[in-house]
């Protein structure tokens, strides 16, 4: 969800400059500047923004420049008329050192508020609505990239859990090993009968067949859910939640290192991905 957008609308005695940007962020935090002549209008403006770009850290800055002869600050002379004539009862100084001095002290200076033009703000809108594309296209172009980025994580995982599947035989036949060598070395006699119903109960707890269908499920439906016209974070968020709990189970039900370490290079591939979800909307 990174991205930036400007634009610069020109007008008569100013020029206003318009910046969108936005970074990662899992709901929508949007933080404005705008000038006081233009705070009446900031909600309609923030709703805007909040509609087009939906998720992200976003900052809105608008900015006022003036270009021409036109102020909205003026000398109030009627006060430092005053000023100088009550300084003047003072002292007999020069009537320009009078001046400066008058023009520092408290209202001299008036700023007439500006009121905001309806078709100025018409066109601070068309320009915002320029710079939303131009930062929806930059986020755009980046998701492409993330598309990518993301079938190639799911292709890495599904390659793992082939490994995982082709490993499960021989990891099944190790733990039944260990599991009677463990008993032949405590040198007692056992029931046959009874040590078989307890390999089977170990066994049974140790398989992972379940968590092998749904894993690849869930990560045939992230594939699905990315290419479907609702795709969104939130739900590929979702689908890799439900990865990772098959991942954890199946490292926790393992009990054997080589599959372990797949288990771990799993995590490591379903982290990037997690990351990279933050950048989706």
């Amino acid at each position: 969800m990174t991205g930036f957008g400007k634009s610069v609308l020109q007008l008569p005695g100013k020029k206003i400059t318009i910046e969108v940007k936005s970074l990662n962020s899992k709901s929508l935090d949007l933080n404005a500047r705008i000038p006081s002549t233009y705070r009446e209008k900031e909600l309609a403006m923030r709703n805007l923004v909040a509609k087009s770009l939906v998720r992200g850290k976003v900052d809105f800055a608008l900015y006022v420049e003036s270009t021409g002869e036109v102020t909205n600050t003026k000398v109030n002379e009627g006060v430092v008329k005053e000023y100088m004539n009550q300084l003047g009862n003072v002292t007999d100084g020069d009537p320009v050192e009078l001046l400066k001095m008058a023009v520092r002290l408290p209202d001299a200076l008036k700023t007439e508020r500006e009121e905001m033009d309806e078709n100025e703000y018409k066109s601070i809108l068309d320009n915002l609505k320029i710079a939303l594309r131009e930062i929806n296209t930059y986020r755009a172009d980046e998701g492409s990239s993330l598309k990518i980025e993301f079938e190639n994580r799911i292709k890495n995982l599904l390659r793992l859990l082939e490994e995982v599947i082709t490993m499960d035989v021989d990891r099944l036949e190790n733990v039944k090993v260990r599991l009677e060598k463990a008993v032949a070395d405590l040198k007692v006699e056992l029931d046959a009968n009874r040590f078989e119903q307890e390999l089977i109960y170990y066994l049974e707890k140790y398989d992972i067949t379940e968590e092998k269908v749904r894993l690849k499920n869930h990560l045939e439906y992230f594939t699905e859910a990315l290419n479907s016209e609702d795709s969104n974070g939130k739900k590929l968020g979702f689908i890799g939640q439900e990865i990772g709990r098959e991942i954890n189970t199946i490292g926790s039900k393992s009990n054997y290192a080589p599959m372990q370490q797949l288990v771990v290079q799993m995590k490591d591939e379903l982290e990037k991905i997690k990351e990279q979800v933050l950048n989706v909307l």
